[in-house]
């Protein structure tokens, strides 16, 4: 993999790297994070998904109004490498990190994506970066994730829905 300057690295820097990036994808989940609010968040070794629960231990079902469309978060591990240059990884905030396209492409809305008994299905509802993610990052990144010309590549992520709950680890391989 091409790196980046450890400081928040620039737009051209990103596209650089990416473009540079080679090598078959595995589908499997490099990290799994569950968000408990305020910005905190906790690395897991496996983790169990419900349909109406979502990632447990993860704040979306405490939200106000839990979108099933915004029910679990994925971001390609390649890309959050990039981003995050030397910072920890978890600091994306998405719930799997997982060496997968996640291109439009690759993974149309309402794809669906198993390992083992567990179905996750890819919602259209969109996962562009925040403010949050530019104090994390810095501005180039988040402009790169959510550039208009690259909303087909999802390099931000893609929301997903639990339709078959049950449990997941580190290394697992998600399959189309």
């Amino acid at each position: 993999m091409t790196s980046v300057d450890r400081a928040s690295p620039s737009f051209a820097a990103l596209e650089e790297a990416w473009s540079a990036q080679d090598g078959a994808r595995t589908g499997a989940i490099e990290l799994l994070v569950a968000r408990l609010g305020g910005g905190d968040h906790r690395c897991l070794t496996e983790a169990e998904l419900c349909p109406e629960r979502g990632l447990i231990g993860d704040r979306w079902e405490r939200g106000e109004q839990p979108s099933l469309g915004r029910q679990i978060t994925l971001m390609d591990v390649r890309v959050a490498q990039l981003v995050c240059a030397g910072k920890e990884m978890h600091l994306s905030g998405d719930n799997l990190l997982v060496d997968l396209d996640l291109s439009e492409v690759a993974l149309p809305v309402g794809s669906d994506l198993r390992v083992g008994s567990v179905c996750l299905r890819v919602t259209q509802e969109p996962h562009r970066g925040c403010k949050i993610f530019a104090a994390r990052f810095g501005l180039d990144a988040l402009k790169w994730v959510n550039w208009r010309a690259h909303r087909p590549r999802r390099l931000r992520g893609v929301n997903c829905q639990v339709i078959t709950g049950g449990t997941v680890e580190i290394g697992d391989c998600l399959r189309r």
